[in-house]
């Protein structure tokens, strides 16, 4: 691995994420340069309708950076459909949305997993890893619906619901988890729910998405007041606006919107959905609404579709830059643990809602 010096290893334990990524280029003897250019421009070629040419001298060495240290350390990158796209499509080996990227973390091969994404992702990558080193690039990448509710919370429900099953939304730390009967994403949670064997089911912690499963459900949906900041924001009213502005735009929207939301789209579903449809569909235009970034990331493979970006940002993932993933990697920061007492439940909840799924 590459070896840095006593002064930045000292500096590092002191220095806030983010703050030391430019050392660690100067150690390792990276910096943009012709050649550069020349060995990356096909990546550039693939992204450059998203990334300003501007920008590229500063990404690119750290792409290469990353990209050298994950080999090193046999470190695979998961990165949630959120990410941004120098991210997305510069140094993610696996990249999809909750679902796909906790299939994928049960198998990972690497010593090491970079989770890019938010803290509650990185969790279930270390529940279904425990044997494995598992890092965040930012601690403070949270997410509104894990905050929504505890354990604690959970453990309430079930004195006020005695029987009735609890399917909860994966975006929940991991002591909620463990108090759940099994896990959920947008893309499996209606056919969970339906085969839970029960005509009354609590599907927490999001609110909208209860809402959304409810319509599709064959059972009673008991919801929690959970929601996410960036979903809540979009109205219906934005969307007739936009109808109305741009008659021949095709709109899908994420399921963690509100109902009347959905009820002006074209289609509903998860990330991983969303993108299926575009791909197969091919819209002159097409607004997804959901979290900005993903715009820029589906744009890349469809370049003959043209996106209407209404860009609510997650300030969450957000958190995950490039310089911070070359600091995980470099100084193994941040790693992810999970306390013995829940992970065995919490793993038990995430396993099933794979074995569901399937």
């Amino acid at each position: 691995m590459a070896i840095l010096s006593d002064a930045l290893l000292t500096e590092a334990k002191t220095a806030l994420p983010g703050q030391t990524g430019a050392r660690i280029l100067q150690e390792m003897d990276i910096a943009y340069s012709d050649g550069m250019a020349r060995d990356m421009a096909p990546l550039y070629e693939r992204v450059k309708s998203v990334i300003p040419s501007v920008e590229w001298p500063f990404f690119a060495p750290y792409i290469q950076a990353i990209n050298d240290l994950k080999r090193e350390r046999n470190a695979v990158i998961l990165a949630h459909n959120y990410q941004t796209p120098e991210i997305f499509h510069g140094v993610a080996d696996v990249v999809g949305d909750s679902l796909q990227l906790a299939i994928e973390a049960a198998k990972a091969e690497g010593d090491v997993i970079v989770q890019c994404g938010v803290h509650f992702m990185a969790e279930t990558s270390k529940l279904l890893n425990p044997e494995k080193t598992v890092l965040i690039p930012d601690m403070g990448a949270g997410c509104s619906l894990a905050d929504s509710i505890t354990a604690k919370d959970v453990r309430a429900l079930r004195e006020a619901y005695p029987g009735v099953p609890i399917v909860t939304y994966v975006n929940t730390s991991a002591a909620v988890k463990a108090e759940s009967d099994v896990c959920c994403t947008s893309s499996n949670a209606v056919k969970i729910v339906n085969g839970m064997g029960s005509d009354r089911v609590l599907c927490i912690p999001d609110e909208y998405l209860a809402q959304n499963i409810a319509r599709e459900a064959d059972v009673e949906v008991i919801a929690w007041k959970g929601r996410c900041e960036v979903h809540e924001q979009f109205t219906a009213e934005e969307l007739q606006q936009y109808r109305t502005d741009d008659p021949g735009l095709r709109i899908i929207a994420h399921p963690e919107c509100k109902p009347d939301v959905l009820d002006e789209a074209d289609f509903s579903g998860s990330t991983s959905a969303m993108i299926k449809w575009v791909t197969d569909n091919q819209p002159d235009r097409v607004m997804m609404v959901t979290e900005c970034s993903m715009s820029d990331n589906v744009a890349v493979e469809n370049p003959n579709v043209n996106f209407v970006r209404p860009c609510n940002l997650c300030p969450h993932m957000k958190q995950i830059t490039l310089p911070k993933i070359l600091e995980a990697l470099a100084f193994n920061r941040t790693e992810i643990t999970v306390d013995a007492a829940i992970s065995s439940k919490a793993r038990a909840a995430v396993e099933r809602m794979i074995e569901l799924s399937r």
